[in-house]
């Protein structure tokens, strides 16, 4: 999977990974101590949807373009009211330009105290993530691999805070590797929250991905996907997941709302399906 996020910004799994990241962000934000943030793929912060590559990807009409124009279950509506606050933030034209990634809105977010590391490697992505946020004192922008910045800067000085880990899966071995490093992360700060993406393709690689999961011990840990078409091409994306390891207590509930609100938006005609689930050996 050669994942080029200015192709695919602002689609579907966009959507339902900057949802939930906003949900776990308030909720550390209840207290008023500081929190520390840190996007170790961050990529280049802003797309602009007129561009040539989004043009050609198109994925963010079906959807956050998709989501800006459907009705949506109240109480989903309320959940997701912070998220989409903060990309019609980024387009005060009223007309949907531009999508802010991650770090934009993580930045976005962000209180006078509260801090955010953004990590990215790849040359053009960094100018454009420094262009998107270098005038910000909160803000660091790194340039280093995501896999050595995921345990690098942890724990934090503030104890409390969120890591996002959002890989570009375009080796075979990530789902092998993203489990191992969330393994070794956790073991260095039992005490974080952590947040992981990972496409939904072939089943068998995503039922691999949860058995080595469970080997890695990690007690508190909550799987959340959105699958919107049939596996018949399992060379396709096809759904959309997300890893929340000590995800705040009100995170599952919140979930249980929003993914089938949002199936009912991305894959109509009853066709999505759902998970939002605690992760144990008798998972799915």
């Amino acid at each position: 999977m050669n994942y080029r996020h200015s192709f695919h910004a602002g689609n579907f799994a966009d959507v339902v990974k900057h949802a939930a990241l906003a949900r776990i962000v308030l909720y550390l934000q209840q207290k008023d101590t500081p929190i520390r943030l840190i996007d170790t793929h961050a990529g280049g912060g802003l797309y602009d949807l007129d561009g040539t590559e989004a043009k050609r990807g198109g994925e963010w009409r079906d959807g956050i373009g998709r989501l800006l124009d459907s009705d949506i279950d109240p109480r989903a509506r309320e959940l997701i009211a912070p998220y989409l606050d903060a990309v019609r933030s980024f387009n005060i034209s009223g007309k949907l330009k531009t999508y802010p990634g991650s770090p934009s809105l993580l930045r976005h977010w962000l209180r006078r105290d509260d801090r955010l590391i953004a990590c990215e490697l790849e040359p053009s992505a960094i100018a454009a993530l420094n262009r998107a946020v270098r005038t910000d004192s909160r803000v660091k922008v790194i340039e280093i691999d995501g896999w050595t910045a995921l345990t690098a800067y942890i724990p934090p000085r503030e104890r409390r805070g969120l890591v996002l880990i959002d890989p570009p899966f375009e080796e075979r071995n990530e789902y092998a590797r993203l489990a191992a490093a969330l393994g070794a992360a956790w073991r260095k700060w039992p005490t974080g929250i952590f947040l992981a993406w990972y496409p939904i393709k072939d089943p068998k690689d995503v039922a691999g991905f949860m058995r080595k999961l469970l080997q890695h011990g990690m007690e508190k840990t909550l799987r959340m996907e959105l699958i919107v078409a049939a596996p018949t091409d399992t060379a396709r994306l096809r759904g959309t997941g997300l890893i929340a390891v000590n995800p705040p207590w009100t995170l599952e509930r919140e979930m249980k709302i929003l993914l089938p609100a949002l199936a009912k938006i991305f894959a109509p005609g009853g066709q999505g399906q759902t998970i939002v689930e605690p992760l144990t050996s008798q998972s799915r």
